[in-house]
């Protein structure tokens, strides 16, 4: 994504440079002044083309520069800009906004703290090793809004095989299901030393992220002398209202 060009905006262009050292700037309807070379300060970056020759902004009525974008977070990417300052909330959020505007310190400084590290370096790498894991999460979304209709909760079975010893039991633990079998969504297995716990709590965690109120507690199946056991089922509830 990039910022809007103001050749095709039908808004005036601005000047490519002013004798004044101040910026202002309109970044999605909140209001920002700043100097010139606080925008130049890393010339790789989004906010330097904008002093560019062509500049790469439309102005906004009153000739500020306008970059269509929320601005909640821009004063902790300007405060960076300003003194080397990392912000001390909404980490993830003004990573998004170092990235959109490729300030690259920025990025590089915020993904070493410990809120991005433990989620990029840890919780991600695992996830990439457990196959098919986002889409398996768009499946279960899927499935838990299909049977939404005229119900307070959605409940979906989850399969979780760690190893590929388990993967060799599928079939038969699928057998024992009194539960509908082809709604089962089946996770693993992975080469990882985090546990089935871990997994579901990333299960949890990722749906949650995205509004959905949801639990999730193990199915056991009752034991039958006739054929064993098995511990890999898993409930995941939605509750919508």
């Amino acid at each position: 994504m990039s910022l809007p060009d103001y050749k095709s905006s039908g808004m005036q262009a601005l000047p490519a440079d002013t004798h004044s050292p101040v910026v202002h700037l309109n970044v999605g309807g909140q209001l920002f002044s700043t100097s010139v070379s606080t925008l130049r300060k890393h010339p790789d970056s989004k906010l330097a083309e904008l002093l560019g020759r062509p500049p790469k902004a439309r102005a906004d009525a009153q000739g500020r520069y306008f970059i269509d974008r929320d601005g909640s977070h821009f004063g902790a990417v300007l405060e960076f800009l300003r003194s080397d300052q990392l912000p001390a909330e909404n980490i993830q959020e003004v990573h998004r906004e170092a990235v959109f505007y490729n300030i690259r310190p920025l990025i590089k400084r915020l993904e070493e703290t410990p809120q991005l590290f433990g989620e990029l370096v840890g919780r991600q790498q695992f996830l990439s090793r457990v196959p098919h894991y986002k889409e398996n999460i768009e499946v279960l979304i899927r499935i838990a809004r299909a049977e939404a209709i005229a119900t307070r909760r959605s409940t979906i079975m989850i399969c979780i095989l760690q190893t590929e010893e388990e993967l060799g039991f599928y079939d038969n633990a699928i057998s024992s299901l009194e539960a509908d079998k082809e709604s089962v969504v089946t996770f693993g297995p992975w080469k990882a030393a985090l546990s089935v716990r871990d997994l579901l709590d990333c299960v949890k965690m990722d749906i949650e992220s995205r509004g959905y109120r949801v639990s999730v507690q193990p199915h056991v199946v009752e034991k039958n002398f006739l054929s064993r056991s098995y511990d890999f089922f898993h409930k995941l509830t939605f509750t919508w209202w």
